[in-house]
């Protein structure tokens, strides 16, 4: 099973030799796969021998589609509007200002009263005008979230005596492309020197490539920091080249370097960044403001929200619907932390990454699997806590459009890979007698419901719709449902579009500045292509999760974690 601080708990391996955990580990590889291909082969065979019960559930699903895309609408703006509010706070002011305990409160009250007055006075513009309530909102907030906040401060956390480690695992990524995650961390509104950089390398990228990276970056970072600590990890034994095992190298060098400095794991927030993630600049802060105030935080971790937006004007129209829709639904997820898994850049407790034993060394997941492997540790006593400031990244470019349409789907496959986390958490619920059934199969039944609808939905909706005109034979065809089931679907996947409408709106609205080298007419780019979503969604959504969960139903395993291609595009001439 594996190895842990804690005594007698384990996580499953998912290279087990033991015949009954090998039994079970295959069973949950092929039930996600399996039920994807019945569900596609399904829509076939059930549309010629059933015609008339598949109508009846094609009118039901896309009701349900219906509803569902109301409810990520509604969650998408509300998510929006408190990202919006995050953003507009000081958050190392809050935290600072949080350890004055009840004068806070004082203060507070008085500086809300005293806004409300000047408000009162009149003679003030529009702009000024709203500039006030804009503070008179944002310190009612602060008051309200201090009261609660102060409840627990016998159990607060100095934030002095917190380090953040930010640490960027590598493959064949250029300095180029890490340079900006560090400047983001360097430009950020918290103090450098409490902050260390750990620079994962792999001992398998070229020799010399390797060595001008670091050069690069310690020779323009290394005094900045508390510390800038680059590891090469070399792949041995039963790890896989995967970044898991990267990362769990690396960790373990980090938490040689924190022993002989004395400092206490638990003043350690791990970060464990995508390489070319750039923080907001109060991330850290309210990264920080969030630790230090929670009295469980060994129990948590702490998640921005990943935005795609580095390049999100250099690729293609296809990329872009894809990872702005991954952002909205991180978005969403946001606004449910009880169904949030930690996903891309993440943090937590550095001392909760060393009692769960670090990352599975053979596992291509890396950035999902170290929250159930927590989840189970603390027998299910541990969620996410969402930080709702954005973190960018990039979008996939190739150096061509074809090249980019292929990296963009060997990524989603990547991330579809995922489910691969189902036969280890499955074999852990039947380990661990502490964590109720209830929330077992609440969970299990989230990720099999997740990576199935992800797998079929965009298939059912594009291709379901006409299968039983078309195979339910001339008996089917003279019924009245059969007559009015086109009217139906269309008008029912009309309803649906409010959705796209409300994801093109804020996406606008969520944007990054253009760049000077395009012209005004790129923002009609931006627009027309949300009418490719339904084009796209099957073929760059539906298919690489239908490709994941195939191989791992055959046994067809990846071998290594494929690092997606960087590509930077210069800042030159304007165009289109």
């Amino acid at each position: 099973m594996g190895q842990s601080y804690k005594s007698g708990w384990t996580y499953p391996d998912p290279k087990t030799t033991d015949k009954v955990e090998r039994r079970r580990q295959r069973f949950f590889e092929i039930l996600p796969g399996f039920l994807c291909w019945f569900t596609l082969i399904g829509m076939f065979v059930f549309s010629w021998m059933a015609p008339v019960y598949v109508a009846i559930f094609i009118i039901l699903f896309d009701i349900y589609w219906i509803y569902r895309t109301i409810y990520i609408s509604i969650y998408s703006i509300l998510a929006y509007r408190k990202l919006k509010r995050w953003k507009k706070i000081d958050w190392f002011h809050r935290l600072k200002a949080i350890f004055k305990g009840d004068s806070l409160i004082d203060e507070l009250k008085l500086e809300i009263l005293d806004l409300k007055k000047e408000l009162k006075r009149g003679k003030l513009n529009r702009i000024e005008k709203k500039e006030l309530k804009q503070k008179i909102l944002e310190r009612g907030n602060f008051l309200v979230r201090a009261k609660d906040d102060l409840k627990n401060r016998k159990h607060f956390l100095s934030w002095e005596e917190v380090y953040h480690v930010i640490m960027l695992p590598t493959a064949n990524e250029e300095a180029g492309i890490i340079a900006p995650a560090i400047e983001a961390v360097k430009k950020s509104n918290y103090p450098n020197d409490k902050v260390i950089i750990l620079l994962a390398m792999e001992e398998r990228e070229d020799l010399k490539k390797r060595d001008i990276k670091k050069k690069i970056l310690l020779d323009k970072y290394k005094d900045v920091f508390m510390d800038f600590i680059v590891t090469v990890h070399e792949v041995k034994g039963n790890e896989m080249k995967c970044k898991a095992a990267n990362t769990t190298y690396a960790a373990k060098k980090l938490r040689k370097y924190l022993d002989d400095k004395k400092i206490p794991l638990e003043n350690v927030v791990l970060s464990n960044f995508d390489c070319d993630t750039q923080i907001y600049p109060e991330y850290l802060a309210a990264l920080t403001y969030s630790y230090v105030t929670e009295p469980r935080r060994l129990n948590f971790a702490y998640q921005p929200l990943p935005m795609y937006h580095n390049n999100l004007w250099d690729t293609i129209a296809p990329v872009r619907i894809i990872v702005t829709g991954s952002s909205f639904w991180h978005m969403v997820e946001a606004m449910r932390p009880d169904h949030m898994v930690t996903f891309s850049s993440h943090s937590e407790a550095f001392k909760t990454i060393v009692d769960i034993d670090y990352w599975p060394v053979n596992v291509i997941s890396e950035d999902s699997v170290v929250y159930w492997k927590a989840y189970n540790y603390f027998d299910g006593d541990y969620q996410v806590k969402p930080i709702y400031l954005p973190v960018s990244l990039d979008a996939v470019l190739g150096n061509d459009y074809w090249h980019t349409i292929k990296n963009q789907y060997k990524q989603k496959h990547r991330w579809a890979y995922g489910i691969e986390n189902l036969p280890l958490l499955g074999r852990a619920f039947m380990h661990n007698k502490k964590i109720s059934l209830l929330k077992k199969v609440k969970h299990m039944f989230t990720m099999l419901e997740g990576h199935h609808s992800w797998a079929t939905a965009s298939f059912i909706l594009a291709v379901l719709g006409w299968l039983p005109l078309i195979f339910g034979g001339e008996r089917f065809s003279e019924t009245t449902l059969a007559h009015n089931l086109p009217y139906i679907t269309r008008y029912l996947m009309t309803l649906a579009t409010t959705g796209l409408v409300v994801s093109m709106f804020l996406s606008f609205l969520l944007m990054p500045p253009k760049p000077a080298r395009y012209s005004r007419r790129r923002y009609a780019n931006m627009f027309f292509q949300w009418f490719l979503a339904p084009i796209i969604a099957p073929f760059l959504g539906a298919a690489p999760a239908v490709h994941a969960q195939t191989k791992i139903m055959l046994g067809k395993y990846m071998g290594e974690f494929w690092v997606t291609e960087k590509v930077i595009k210069k800042d030159k001439k304007k165009k289109d």
